[in-house]
């Protein structure tokens, strides 16, 4: 996959191909892809005529279809893709491969000229955001449910670092990106700005920072900054259990502490001998099932595995193999990280994310 990047690229450069030529070798080279290949005029049936419209971004809008077999999908139709479109075919190239129950399923795509859209699975209960970002009760989860979500997306990326025939780094882990079926079971989606490289390969090349500023690894905001290694999705992972957690809103409370490095504040709570106060108090036991005292050994255990993640220097993180298992083993011996020995060049406040 790799080679036939690089040829596209050359392609691209010695016989100045359109935009839309890349996309099309990039689409007869790969016969291997299982992802249905659709017409715009099957887009649009599907859509009804993009009928009822789920959300806008800066990627395009979304909007909810239905295909003749009666199956739900979503249908996100691209307005402003890259120059050479790698946006398109980062996300045919890696979710096209990727079959794993924490990542989102790639049903088909349309690519007819300045025409693209990709189409997934219809996931019934949303994105993570609404119900981690929300303060309805009605919105809330178990502390129980919010483990498993954690516990699935952890082994989706490690699947993605490692499950796979080339690594990928997805780059831009937050709640937004994890999708909810039926069943609350986690799929991670949007591959635009993933990167895939041989497994034989430790870091990958960047010439530009990508992500979420808020869930970026310090290495990322570097301006020198020229390798980096999935240890940038160990540190963002790291970031959305502290979202789920609630801490990160928490923290602004505390006016004082917000321009801070954010674990040092969790450190001193931890120091102090202070329990961490985390999320809403009525998500505790809203379902007959978790008692305060699991509740508080699943949010201890999110918090402790939280701050391994979140390590200033990339070797100090654990691999995602690491932490599915000190998730899946719980907090018994789950050591507290040392704090940085230093402070980062970067303070993460609630105005950066």
């Amino acid at each position: 996959m790799c080679t036939l990047a690089l040829l596209i690229r050359k392609l691209w450069k010695t016989q100045r191909l359109s935009k839309f030529d890349v996309i099309e070798c990039f689409l007869q080279s790969n016969n291997n892809l299982l992802p249905i290949r659709y017409s715009y005029s099957n887009i649009k049936k599907t859509t009804r005529g993009f009928r009822e419209k789920l959300g806008e971004g800066g990627y395009g809008s979304v909007y909810k279809g239905k295909l003749r077999s009666g199956r739900d999908v979503v249908v996100k139709v691209l307005s402003k893709p890259k120059e050479n479109g790698q946006d398109f075919i980062n996300e045919v190239a890696t979710i096209g491969r990727i079959h794993h129950v924490n990542v989102v399923n790639l049903v088909g795509y349309c690519a007819e000229r300045s025409k693209r859209a990709l189409v997934y699975d219809y996931m019934t209960n949303g994105s993570l955001d609404k119900y981690i970002m929300s303060r309805e009760r009605t919105n809330s989860l178990s502390w129980e449910k919010k483990y498993e979500i954690a516990v699935g997306v952890a082994r989706g990326i490690e699947y993605m670092h490692r499950g796979c025939d080339i690594q990928i780094l997805y780059f831009d882990i937050k709640p937004h990106n994890i999708l909810l079926d039926d069943n609350f079971t986690p799929k991670i989606s949007d591959f635009g700005l993933a990167k895939f490289y041989s497994t034989e390969k430790a870091t990958v090349t960047l010439t530009a920072a990508r992500g979420t500023i808020g869930y970026v690894a310090p290495e990322l905001i570097n301006r020198n900054i020229v390798e980096v290694s999935y240890k940038v999705d160990v540190y963002s992972f790291g970031m959305l259990l502290m979202e789920m957690l609630g801490l990160k809103r928490d923290i602004v409370a505390y006016k004082d502490e917000s321009s801070r490095y954010f674990p040092y504040w969790i450190y001193d709570h931890f120091n102090k001998g202070k329990d961490i106060e985390t999320g809403n108090a009525d998500e505790i036991g809203n379902d007959d099932v978790d008692d305060d005292e699991h509740a508080r050994r699943i949010t201890k255990n999110m918090t402790i595995v939280g701050l391994w993640c979140m390590h200033m220097s990339p070797v100090d993180r654990p691999s995602m193999s690491e932490v599915v298992k000190m998730l899946e083993n719980g907090n018994e011996n789950l050591q507290i990280p040392p704090p940085p020995s230093q402070s980062p060049q970067v303070a993460w406040n609630d105005d950066q994310t």
